[in-house]
């Protein structure tokens, strides 16, 4: 996908789930990014890295390594090459989501079925009458996921499918039948699922593309000039940009660069840049997007999009990442919005706990130099 799960806490599994760290409060110095990205292009699985670190909006290092095509070919990726941001893309619709109900058009207490009646047809969204607009957002919805089924990490769809086109419901109906993760409200369990009806509301208040919406309340206002909303299949990454692969049937390689777009949607589909995603968290954290109470619905609740950790920095820095077949993608920020950190991987292997973990290692040393 384009990436629909998020990074593991372990960084070992393929959990969804979202990572943290921190670092010293009004630090601003920054490592070598370069050498950074050379030790993550030396992992097991990488195929080709590239970061960009930002200090109050301004440039303040690139690096590339590896290779944009698999055994060291097709040169370096360019540093500031769009990739796929996979599951960072929940909290740009989720901010959009927000904005929604800043402007009273949407309530964080609305249920499910009276905002999107057709998913409660027939029980399509089982519990759809008590499920709140705000148990999406947070992963407490109880919606099962449609990325891969219970007990599994791999993908519960064909990954080399590239041209079938996916509209949302259907994608919501594959999870008819499948057990719930709790009653609504009960506890977080990461669902994909969630995001997608998420993307429907945002179509179904606004009478817009989820696409078009991202463009004009984040997109353009933020001067992201380089990121979209992917949306129909089969559409690669604009421009040059490094391609990711996925272990076929034998074990083999095999190049998924035109992944399926309608997979992602409002749970991964976005593709941005380093400069562009940086500008998105600044503004976030700075509170140019939300207010602070609606801001906090994503940062906080039971397991937010953002999670505060501890490590080796201090505790002022946030990790958001995501992962999908053959890509992956981390950026910090710290929570006074001046600093980021953007990285993302191509990989040929399924499992990516290895790249993610010196992805944020890599991170760490950029943000945090000794």
């Amino acid at each position: 996908m384009v990436v629909l799960k998020h990074i593991s806490v372990a960084a070992v599994t393929a959990a969804a789930l979202l990572l943290t760290t921190a670092s010293p409060a009004g630090a601003t110095a920054i490592g070598d990014v370069q050498q950074a990205m050379a030790k993550v292009a030396a992992t097991p699985g990488a195929v080709g890295v590239i970061g960009g670190a930002y200090l109050d909006g301004r440039p303040a290092g690139r690096g590339s390594a590896g290779s944009r095509l698999l055994n060291g070919e097709g040169g370096l990726i360019p540093a500031e090459a769009r990739f796929r941001i996979g599951s960072q893309t929940k909290t740009m619709a989720a901010t959009t989501l927000l904005k929604l109900v800043e402007e009273g058009r949407i309530g964080l207490a609305d249920k499910l079925a009276a905002v999107l009646p057709e998913v409660a047809v027939d029980g399509l969204v089982e519990r759809a009458e008590e499920i709140t607009v705000r148990q999406l957002i947070q992963h407490t919805s109880g919606v099962p996921d449609w990325y891969s089924r219970a007990g599994s990490t791999e993908p519960a769809f064909d990954v080399f499918d590239f041209t079938t086109h996916h509209r949302p419901l259907d994608i919501v109906k594959m999870t008819r039948g499948l057990p719930r993760t709790g009653a609504p409200g009960e506890k977080f369990t990461y669902s994909n699922t969630g995001y997608t009806l998420i993307g429907m509301i945002v179509e179904k208040v606004t009478g817009r593309s989820l696409a078009r919406e991202l463009d004009r309340r984040l997109f353009q206002p933020l001067g992201m000039s380089q990121t979209y909303l992917a949306a129909k299949p089969p559409e690669g990454i604009k421009g040059p940009h490094g391609h990711g692969y996925y272990p076929d049937s034998t074990g083999a390689p095999r190049d998924v660069d035109r992944f399926n777009a309608s997979w992602g949607y409002g749970a991964g589909g976005v593709i941005s840049t380093t400069r562009d995603i940086s500008a998105f968290y600044r503004a976030f954290y700075q509170g140019r997007l939300l207010p602070s109470a609606l801001q906090e619905v994503l940062t906080g609740g039971p397991q937010g999009l953002a999670r505060q950790g501890s490590g080796q920095c201090g505790d002022d820095l946030r990790i958001f990442g995501g992962t999908a077949p053959g890509y992956s993608a981390v950026t910090l920020t710290s929570t006074d919005g001046r600093r980021q950190l953007a990285v993302a991987a191509t990989r040929s292997t399924a499992d990516d706990g290895e790249v993610i973990t010196a992805m944020i290692k890599a991170a760490e040393a950029v943000l945090c130099p000794a």
